[in-house]
């Protein structure tokens, strides 16, 4: 799972980058000496679109790259960022002709999806998750727990919602109405880039944007996906429409691996560690779950519970 955690409350700033268990290097040097197809990675909760991108732009617009497959396996994430890569990959696609076959693994939904119907083609396994079509924000109210713990805060602030969704009194009806306002548009936006992506009517996409999530099979059927196929389908379908002759050469930017969990606690293989790779999973799922409070997400609600095994 890519992890890009940043913070700008309470005047701190932090960025915690890489995955939840390896970090990545520079991307090697390319040197293609036949036409290939470049195959990317979409994966984990989408906190940022800026890695991606740049591969995109760095490898596919080399001669030898004739078609991209993009493999999405994600629940969404942030709005910015999903909204980067769709028109991130929109904009490839525009200047340089090259088609753009999504793949899609076990999850593309929410933002995902969004990210998804960029491409020129997308590919679902049947039982795949997609959809999840809409946006959602979560506040906490823990004023009880701090009137329980005796702890009184002070704030000074230039406007009536320049503290909407703080977490230490609850939301007035008017801050309610301002931040459905506000989902509701970006929503309006998701609606949007499903209909041009998909080149579907409008009225085709308002019945299932609802939230919900369907079955690869139920996309293809409704046409919210092309066809059926795995990875591979997708890589000959990228390979056929890219001019490619016979099975296609795949380029796929190599990952220098790290633990991650040795960057973080400082410490050696051979040391003994408290917590194992499960807790920590757990850890920074709850972490992460409270700095995406008060954010629009174009997420699957329940991923971030810390439900991992």
């Amino acid at each position: 799972m890519i992890l890009i955690l940043m913070m700008f409350m309470g005047g701190v700033y932090l960025t915690v980058t890489g995955s939840l268990f390896s970090v990545i290097s520079d991307e090697p040097e390319m040197h293609l000496t036949k036409d290939s197809v470049l195959l990317l990675r979409v994966s984990g909760v989408i906190l940022s679109a800026e890695k991606v991108l740049k591969q995109l732009d760095k490898y596919g617009n080399d001669s030898k790259v004739k078609a991209v497959v993009i493999r999405v396996d994600s629940p969404g994430g942030v709005v910015g960022a999903s909204q980067e890569y769709y028109t991130g990959i929109k904009k490839f696609r525009a200047a340089t002709k090259k088609p753009v076959i999504i793949s899609c693994a076990n999850l593309a939904a929410s933002g995902a999806y969004y990210t998804a119907v960029a491409g020129d083609v997308i590919y679902t396994n049947p039982g795949t998750l997609m959809g999840s079509i809409g946006v959602i924000m979560e506040f906490a109210n823990l004023q009880g727990l701090y009137d329980w713990a005796k702890i009184k805060r002070y704030v000074v602030k230039t406007g009536p919602y320049k503290d909407s969704g703080a977490e230490y009194r609850a939301m007035r009806d008017d801050e309610l109405k301002l931040f459905q306002t506000m989902i509701d548009e970006v929503y309006k936006q998701f609606k949007l880039a499903v209909a041009e992506g998909r080149k579907l009517p409008l009225e085709k996409v308002e019945p299932f944007a609802d939230g919900r999530i369907f079955t690869g099979e139920f996309a293809v059927k409704n046409g919210f996906a092309d066809k059926l196929g795995d990875l591979e389908d997708a890589i000959t379908e990228a390979g056929i429409t890219g001019g490619i002759k016979g099975k296609p050469e795949v380029f796929e930017p190599k990952k220098w691996r790290a633990n991650f969990l040795e960057l973080f606690l400082n410490r050696s293989d051979d040391e003994d560690e408290s917590l194992g790779s499960a807790d920590w999973a757990k850890t920074f799922s709850r972490v992460l779950r409270t700095e995406l409070l008060g954010k629009p997400l174009f997420l699957l609600p329940g991923v971030l519970e810390g439900t991992h095994n």
